[in-house]
């Protein structure tokens, strides 16, 4: 009897650490989602809409710098993504990183060229 609870054990032991073992599972964030963005320079609130296939994304951006593409990649609950767009006449790089906290909220950082950095949030439409 105590041999048969030990490998019960052990059993249900084994497929814990294999279902550890096992890679996060990406979440998907296709749609439109309304972004409040922080920087120095003020504030915004462009529209992200994306599309994901497994762990590749793409999509646009529209918002006070203009119209853009997008690209990026989402990986477990991180997200990344960049476009660049011409802003008076210059090109601006623009790279967002941050957390998928739900199926309708993210948060994170960004960057934007010679402009600085922001924060932002993110609600799903």
């Amino acid at each position: 009897m105590r041999k048969s609870k030990l490998i019960r054990v052990s059993c249900s032991l084994a497929a814990f650490l294999v279902v550890l073992a096992l890679p996060a599972v990406a979440a998907d964030i296709s749609g439109k989602w309304t972004f409040a963005v922080e920087t120095s320079a003020g504030s915004g609130t462009p529209i992200f809409t994306f599309q994901q296939n497994g762990e590749k994304l793409t999509g646009s951006y529209a918002g006070a710098l203009g119209e853009a593409k997008l690209e990026g990649t989402v990986k477990g609950d991180k997200v990344e993504f960049q476009f660049e767009i011409a802003a008076e006449g210059q090109k601006l790089k623009v790279s967002y990183t941050g957390a998928i906290e739900s199926p309708t909220r993210m948060k994170g950082t960004g960057k934007y060229d010679q402009l600085g950095d922001a924060t932002w949030t993110a609600t799903k439409n």
